[in-house]
């Protein structure tokens, strides 16, 4: 049985899991191990473990080289290093040229907390999502971690996969079924749909619990893949419930609310809201709940924005 834990740490079991199976997985790694959980892959299988320092635009192209042996690269680092540092590296030497390396990266968010706005990666996601070749992953708890790690594994092409540091609880059953591209539909609901993404979708599900206490019953939406968006199910959204709201930890701009703003501006015009930081960087704080809080990024914020969206929506159908 799966109980709650880091995403991080499912993630770093699933490797050495992949490994036993496949002497093709090697691993990667920016000198921050314990911190991303390539630790044990590393102890496992020491002669298919490299820690590059801190270099991580060497740690991608070192990547690269080593898939074009037939080899499969995990390369992991925090989710500001990979994005931001190491994006030239992605966009040339993975996206362009369509290596098959999975670049996975953890503590992202405001959820980090402590290590403050220099760590709190906010942008990842819409610059992730902006490179063409890539598969852009975002999964919610250790359920869909397990199960996008394996995914990722198989397929063959360049991943960002983004990780959060907390403990995540299980919002999955075991065997849920999981698809690159495809939502989950967690909860059911004609008046509303929240999609939600990474560990705003546990936040989704306590909104949509409070909404149903006055009468309004949402439909919660797992988005775990941000590229390739799963269009059918936005749109279905659209159609049966009116509006939508997303919420990420993330900046509105660019990630899973500018997906979802895209997909429905061309499809089917609705009222969207999204959940996230609006322009701004967040700042350190001991407790992460709190400092979730005071950013808007949780269930009550989420309730205002259905809210609010519902009115819009019934507003323009007069």
């Amino acid at each position: 049985m799966i109980d709650a834990q880091p995403n991080r740490v499912m993630y770093g079991k699933t490797l050495v899991e992949l490994g036993e199976r496949d002497s093709r997985i090697v691993v990667f790694e920016a000198d921050i191990a314990k911190s991303t959980n390539t630790y044990r892959f590393g102890e496992r299988f020491p002669e298919r473990f490299f820690n590059c320092g801190a270099a991580e635009l060497n740690m991608v192209c070192m990547a690269a080289g080593a898939s074009t042996t037939g080899l499969i690269p995990f390369a992991s680092t925090f989710c500001i290093f990979a994005s931001m540092r190491a994006c030239e590296g992605i966009r040339q030497s993975l996206c362009y040229a369509k290596r098959n390396v999975k670049v996975v990266a953890t503590n992202a968010g405001v959820e980090i907390a402590g290590d403050g706005p220099s760590h709190q990666a906010v942008e990842d996601l819409a610059i992730m999502r902006s490179m063409a070749n890539l598969i852009v992953l975002s999964p919610s708890d250790p359920i869909t971690t397990r199960l996008a790690t394996h995914a990722i594994a198989h397929y063959v092409g360049p991943v960002y996969m983004r990780l959060g540091r907390q403990v995540a609880q299980v919002l999955h059953p075991e065997d849920v079924p999981f698809e690159i591209g495809r939502m989950i539909r967690l909860r059911d609901g004609g008046d509303v749909t929240i999609i939600a993404t990474g560990n705003m979708v546990e936040q989704a599900l306590i909104a949509a619990e409070e909404l149903s206490r006055s009468g309004v019953e949402a439909r919660v939406l797992d988005c775990h893949t941000i590229k390739p968006i799963d269009r059918d199910a936005i749109v279905q959204a659209a159609h049966e419930t009116g509006c939508l709201v997303t919420a990420e930890d993330h900046s509105i701009y660019g990630g899973l609310g500018g997906a979802v703003a895209e997909v429905v501006s061309e499809a089917c015009p609705v009222v969207v809201h999204r959940v996230g930081l609006a322009d701004r960087f967040a700042s350190s704080g001991r407790d992460y709940k709190a400092l979730l809080r005071r950013f808007g990024l949780h269930a009550g914020a989420i309730v205002d924005r259905a809210k609010q969206a519902m009115f819009q929506a019934k507003a323009a159908c007069r």
